[in-house]
């Protein structure tokens, strides 16, 4: 089991800002895991937004977010970040940070954030 737990959504109007974290247990080896950031917006299915390997030298991302968000991670509290910024209507979504262990994905229970006016 790795239980992920997330925070900082909200609401944000558009063009604005937000950061996003994500806290893992810490009886983890946390650089051994690559984590991932993926959304659901509602009445879509979960999409795959971006992702940093267990050193941070490889950060990877979605189109819709490419230039617009920012993955980064500290391997010494064992967090994950997602900054947001130039945020759109479109980015609406509950978001969840995502790892996998031993073959098994694992989910926190998600972080609403609203773009709107």
């Amino acid at each position: 089991q790795v239980q992920l737990v997330e925070s900082g959504g909200g609401l944000v109007q558009p063009g604005g800002s937000l950061r996003l974290s994500c806290a893992a247990p810490s009886d983890i080896i946390f650089s051994n895991y690559y984590l991932s950031w993926l959304r659901r917006a509602p009445g879509k299915g979960r999409e795959w937004v971006s992702g940093v390997s267990g050193d941070a030298r490889k950060t990877e991302y979605a189109d819709s977010v490419k230039g617009r968000f920012t993955v980064s991670r500290d391997n010494v509290w064992n967090r994950v970040y997602l900054e947001m910024s130039s945020v759109r209507p479109e980015d609406t979504a509950v978001y969840y940070c995502n790892t996998i262990r031993g073959g098994n994905n694992f989910y926190g229970r998600g972080t609403q954030v609203t773009v709107s006016s």
